[in-house]
């Protein structure tokens, strides 16, 4: 027997039989143990997925649950509240006030302290027809005679000319115009009996020569703007270094020759950083202007001796007449120009200048300003020497985008610029900015401005702040038309500037600089669009999409660009675009881009209902806009526009008009600023819209109310409209005028028994509030109103 002989088979295995082989009833047993697994694992297979099915139907039920986006979930609230909001009417009145102001085009060609190049006519600031004086020479002595005859004494004269007799020299300090130069002339003529030499402005301080010197005369200097020495001598290895900076140490020897010589010198240096620092040694002074109306007298005087018997009285009433001084533009006239308008009016007097081109010529004053600031200010094209005419230029266009508001926006704004100017002059070697540069008392004069107490209007509340303003209302105008007319390559900084600033989130910087990118589309549609409007609708955000319409509706002011704004318009709202699209819906609050508030409507109802409610972020977008046309000069086509939407039969319309509707209720009307004036409603602008209407429109109550009834009796409505009223109600109990306005509204909204029980227990339900009860003696009153209106 062999060893496997013993092994006996194991009776869980199915195949083991007594011969070595199968039988048929084991195969039977075994398929049958088979078929009972198999069904185990089918059993198994269904429970499995039996629950992957009921998981699938609890999506399904889930997904069928969910409700589509309510878009009164957010009725009444601004579309940018998140980023700022769109700021108070204030700062957008404001901010279009600034350029209301044009100018006619006019050539100029300003050169130095007192002469004027007007188209082909040379004037100076004392008007002598002799041509230019040289650079470098004897004054003659009829310029001295001349002076001597307008001079008007300037504001410590007598101070000026001691200092000059105990130190031999003397440092003015002021703006090109304020009459430096003739203060100096002055000064020197009567000290050294009219034996006065100009310099030539290139002259350094440190290279005069005592053989240069004679005795007994006056010298005049005058350095050139933003730098303290003239040109670098070139080819002459043997010449003095020249210094970068005028020193007290130079003064002090060049004072010392003049005392030997017993003669005198007057060195004019422009506001800036050397003249702050020369202000604070022994021979600094500031040259303040003459009172301008003794100028002008003083010239018309002159210029008027020998004519009739009352013409220097009539020039000098013309000259106070509003259009003359509106057509000036200028708070005040510097001694400069107080001279040109005595002579434009001496010409008038004399019959050889009409009354027109009178007001023309005075126009052209803020535009001769403007070009002298810009002419060859990156001169000499590289950096650093260029920056400081780079940043009084960028602050001069920044006080003209902010004029009037406040001084550290309008700083910051101004070294972004600079930063900007700086690396287009020269890519390569970016600059910084200097933390302790010309200091804030002193910069404004370097645009011709002045810092003083304000307020900012923020909606919700104004602020005390620290205000910038040109000292004359043209100036901001002419300012921007001379940098995007007359250089073209700064279009491309200011351009990149502007869409920065229009992506602030703070409104008192984006609204300032989408009006300024409106004004500068207007004169160039196709460039301003490219660069300025076309990105910012692009971007992702709300602030930079509503500065963007900002800008597109301030350019459609001009009726010769408003074609191509609407057309553009249109393009965006068929395009498909989600971000183009807010921004045409957007910009339809305005009703400029589409000429009337009736095209706005259309406009806004197209949109909604081919978006048929399917995005509530349009349906709220709308809202607002249209909120925004109720609170322009035109609310009655509105109102009448939301009773026709309400009746249409189309939901996205209806609730177009619910939305509006509740909005009225919480949104404060200094919100919804539009670009056109309406005088009447700036009184209530702290008050939400309903209120405002109510007060300044009482013909608008009946169709208010309907569209309140309307919300206040819509399911899918009612609930906002009443926490809406809620909130009104409660502001009306703090505000005696508005609580009077609102007890007349009342009976309006309480037509059915359940419309006056809504109302009561909106009131009841506020006065028992545990945190926030209601007044109890306005809510009495607004009982009253609600029971009396019952009755009706």
């Amino acid at each position: 027997m062999s060893d496997h002989d013993d092994v006996q088979p194991d009776p869980r295995d199915g195949d083991a039989a007594p011969g070595g082989g199968p039988q048929p009833g084991d195969r039977d047993q075994a398929q049958a143990r088979d078929r009972d697994r198999d069904h185990a694992r089918d059993k198994d297979r269904d429970r499995e997925g039996g629950k992957d099915r009921d998981k699938d139907r609890e999506k399904d039920g889930e997904r069928e649950a969910e409700a589509p986006p309510n878009p009164f979930d957010h009725a009444g609230r601004n579309p940018l509240g998140a980023s700022g909001g769109t700021g108070g009417a204030g700062t957008a009145h404001a901010a279009r006030a600034t350029f209301e102001h044009g100018r006619a085009e006019r050539r100029y060609d300003i050169r130095g302290d007192g002469q004027v190049f007007e188209d082909n006519t040379f004037i100076t600031q004392f008007w002598t027809d002799a041509g230019p004086p040289a650079v470098q020479g004897a004054v003659p002595d009829e310029t001295l005679a001349r002076l001597a005859d307008v001079y008007c004494e300037t504001t410590g004269y007598q101070r000026m000319k001691q200092l000059l007799r105990s130190c031999g020299l003397l440092v003015l300090t002021g703006e090109p115009g304020s009459g430096r130069t003739a203060t100096a002339l002055a000064l020197l003529s009567e000290l050294t009996d009219d034996h006065v030499t100009r310099l030539d402005p290139a002259t350094a301080v440190h290279t005069i020569t005592d053989d240069a010197l004679q005795s007994g005369h006056g010298y005049l200097l005058e350095l050139p703007p933003e730098n303290g020495s003239g040109p670098e001598p070139d080819g002459d290895d043997r010449a003095a270094p020249r210094p970068r900076r005028l020193t007290e140490l130079h003064l002090d020897r060049f004072s010392g020759q003049l005392r030997a010589k017993r003669s005198y010198g007057v060195i004019l240096v422009e506001s800036g950083d050397l003249a702050d620092r020369l202000l604070q040694g022994r021979y600094g002074v500031h040259c303040p202007p003459p009172p301008p109306a003794e100028v002008l007298h003083r010239h018309l005087r002159t210029l008027l001796r020998g004519e009739p018997d009352g013409a220097l009285d009539a020039a000098r009433t013309l000259a106070a007449h509003d259009d003359v001084v509106r057509a000036l533009g200028l708070d005040e006239l510097r001694p400069r120009e107080a001279a040109r308008l005595a002579d434009h009016l001496a010409r008038h007097q004399k019959g050889e200048l009409t009354h027109e081109r009178l007001l023309d010529d005075c126009g052209a004053f803020v535009r001769a300003q403007a070009r002298v600031w810009f002419a060859g200010a990156d001169r000499p094209g590289t950096l650093p020497e260029a920056l400081p005419a780079l940043n009084a230029a960028a602050f001069r266009i920044a006080v003209a985008v902010f004029n009037g508001s406040a001084y550290s926006l309008t700083a910051e704004a101004a070294e972004l610029l600079a930063w900007e100017l700086a690396v287009t002059l020269d890519p390569e070697h970016p600059t910084g900015r200097r933390l302790f540069g010309t200091h804030a008392d002193n910069r404004p004069v370097v645009a011709r401005s002045v810092v003083e107490d304000g307020e900012l209007d923020l909606g919700a509340a104004r602020v005390p702040a620290r205000v910038i303003r040109f000292q004359g209302d043209a100036l901001a105008i002419a300012v921007l038309s001379e940098v995007w007319h007359g250089h073209h390559n700064v279009r491309g900084p200011v351009a990149r500037w502007l869409r920065g600033l229009c992506d602030d989130p703070r409104p008192e910087v984006w609204v300032r600089a989408s009006i300024a990118a409106g004004v500068l589309c207007s004169w160039d549609w196709v460039y301003g669009f490219g660069e300025l409007v076309r990105p910012l609708a692009a971007l992702d955000g709300r602030v930079p999409r509503m500065a963007a319409a900002t800008a597109l509706a301030e350019a459609a002011r001009d009726p010769r660009v408003q074609p191509a704004v609407a057309a553009v318009l249109r393009d965006w709202a068929r395009g498909g675009d989600p971000a183009l699209l807010d921004t045409a819906v957007l910009a339809h609050g305005y009703a400029l881009p589409a000429a009337s508030v009736r095209s706005s409507l259309d406009a806004l109802g197209t949109v909604v209902r081919s978006d048929d409610g399917q995005d509530p972020d349009v349906l709220g977008t709308a809202s607002f806009s249209v909120m925004r046309l109720l609170a322009s000069a035109d609310p009655e086509t509105v109102t009448r526009r939301l009773g026709h939407w309400l009746g249409d039969g189309r939901r996205a319309l209806a609730d177009l008009a619910l939305l509006t509707a509740i909005g009225t209720l919480t949104m404060r009307t200094t919100h919804l600023w539009g670009l056109t004036e309406v005088p009447h409603l700036e009184p209530h602008a702290a008050r939400p819209l309903l209120l405002a209407l109510l007060a300044t429109r009482p013909g608008l109550a009946p169709p208010l109310a309907a569209l309140v009834r309307a919300a206040l009796g819509t399911p899918r409505s009612g609930e906002p409209a009443l926490d809406g009223l809620a909130s009104l109600v409660r502001r009306a109990a703090r505000d005696p005028e508005t609580l009077r306005v609102l007890c007349g509204f009342l009976p309006l909204l309480a037509t059915t028994p359940r419309d006056r029980d809504r109302l009561r227990g909106l009131l009841t339900g506020l006065v028992r509030d545990r945190d926030k009860p209601l007044d109890r003696t306005a809510a009495g009153r607004m009982w009253d109103a609600v029971a009396e209106g019952a009755e009706r």
